[in-house]
């Protein structure tokens, strides 16, 4: 009997961590699975398979370490290799897409701001200045606005060395948006 009812609880709480609840975090990065995922118990090929989730299917990325990534997914949630993870709102990825409309080259500058409105403390770079982690320089998590000026754009990711949520920015705003705000960590100006 007592064989019985653990093996109903064991059957309980896997089904739980499968059920599509488990599978709908609110917080974490915005992501895309580029390949089919093997989610895992821990960051390593040594840990235990746990899930799949299909290639092209909308993620939530937790936390990321040097290779493996925490997703949260359709599939359940796991570790997954970060080459297998596109970061952005489309699996295209907002950085390395061929848009000819961004403007790029300069002249223009890209301020961001500490303060919303373009108020505050201003970190200010030109076309072709790179900044993989923005903590080296003191202002890392810092920025509520940015202010674009001139034919430039700016790459702007969540996590140093581009990685996490990034988006394209190419034109000023007061308040940037919800998954930046206060969270930007690494800058491109184009």
């Amino acid at each position: 009997m007592k064989l019985l009812q653990s093996l109903l609880l064991a059957l309980t709480l896997l089904a739980s961590a499968l059920s599509p609840s488990y599978a709908a975090s609110e917080t974490g990065s915005h992501g895309w699975t580029l390949q089919p995922l093997s989610l895992r118990d821990g960051p390593g090929a040594a840990y235990a398979v746990t899930g799949n989730i299909a290639e092209n299917a909308a993620i939530r990325v937790l936390r990321c370490q040097k290779v493996w990534c925490l997703v949260d997914g359709p599939g359940g949630r796991g570790w997954t290799s970060l080459e297998r993870v596109g970061f952005g709102t489309t699996p295209e990825g907002p950085l390395f897409a061929i848009q000819p409309n961004y403007p790029a080259g300069g002249p223009g500058t890209v301020c961001f701001y500490t303060g919303t409105n373009y108020s505050g403390s201003s970190f200010c770079a030109g076309p072709g200045q790179v900044f993989p982690d923005l903590a080296l320089y003191g202002v890392d998590n810092s920025f509520a606005s940015v202010e674009i000026k001139g034919n430039v754009s700016a790459a702007a990711c969540r996590e140093r060395k581009f990685h996490s949520y990034c988006e394209r920015i190419v034109e000023s705003q007061p308040v940037l948006d919800r998954y930046l705000n206060r969270n930007l960590s690494s800058v491109r100006v184009y």
